[in-house]
This record gives C-alpha cells, sequence and structure tokens, in this order.
C-alpha cells in the first residue's frame, strides 16, 4: 500500500489586504487568496483601522478586537467564516 502526499505548497500568510469587496491573502509561496468579505460579517461590518490590527498566525489570521480567527486551508476549501 502506497501513502499518496499532495504538496499544497507554503500557506503561511504573509499579508493580508481588503479591497471594497474581498479579503486578499497573500500565502509564503506566492499564492494570493480573494475571498468575499460578505462571508465574514465581523470582518465587513469592521472599520480599516480594526481590520488592519490582525495577527499572522502558521496557519491562519486572527483579529483579536474583533474575535475573528480565519484559517488558510479554509480559505482555500472556499468556506465562508461561521
Amino acid at each position: 500500500m502506497s501513502t499518496l502526499e499532495i504538496d499544497v505548497g507554503d500557506i503561511r500568510p504573509v499579508s493580508v489586504a481588503f479591497t471594497a469587496d474581498e479579503l486578499v491573502v497573500t500565502l509564503a509561496d506566492g499564492r494570493r487568496i480573494a475571498t468575499p468579505l460578505a462571508w465574514y460579517p465581523r470582518l465587513r461590518e469592521a472599520d480599516a483601522a480594526t481590520r488592519a490590527r490582525f495577527e499572522l498566525m502558521p496557519m491562519g489570521i486572527h483579529w483579536p478586537e474583533l474575535d475573528e480567527d480565519l484559517g488558510i486551508a479554509g480559505m482555500l476549501r472556499g468556506r465562508p467564516g461561521a
């Protein structure tokens, strides 16, 4: 029996940006993920200053003031926030 390994690349987030309608995350391997801001109600309703205060984690992003955590794996799967 063999094990299938899939290289998903380096999915550590290195930057976060917002457009009027999207959350855009750049990964360490150079990919950019753009997801609808409507998927994340807390982020959508927050002002720009609050959105700008985030922490990059090895596998996601955390906004302490909003109690919002987004995982990169979920974003890659196209999963809206809860």
